[in-house]
């Protein structure tokens, strides 16, 4: 996967994320959860493209550590939302399977840099 399609699938996972939350049923769990996953996982998007603009190796994978973050924080929320919205569990499943596909790209990533 080149750096343009993962910039673009970062972006589709916010996307996709915050076409959820415009789904969900109005209530006191739908009002907070899904304010934190839309700052997560755009914050994933957002993150990344400033990956792609480091300045230093050091610096990249500063840069890959917060995608990282960000995304674990992202499937967190997903699972969260899971247990209340049982109706939305299919395309919850769907969100989160690619969030963990990501996750170990980013993670293989910062790995590899490393080396």
């Amino acid at each position: 996967m080149t750096a343009e399609e993962l910039k673009m699938r970062t972006k589709k996972f916010a996307i996709d994320i915050g076409k959820l939350v415009l789904t969900l049923d109005k209530n006191e769990i739908n009002r907070n959860y899904p304010n934190q996953i839309i700052r997560c996982s755009s914050s994933v998007a957002a993150n990344y493209r400033a990956v792609r603009r480091a300045k230093s190796k050091p610096d990249f994978i500063n840069k890959l550590k917060i995608v990282e973050e960000e995304l674990d924080e992202s499937l967190l929320f997903l699972e969260l939302l899971m247990e209340f919205n049982e109706s939305k569990k299919q395309v919850i499943e769907t969100l989160h399977t690619e969030g963990e596909i990501l996750l170990r790209i980013i993670v293989a990533t910062i790995n590899s840099s490393r080396n």
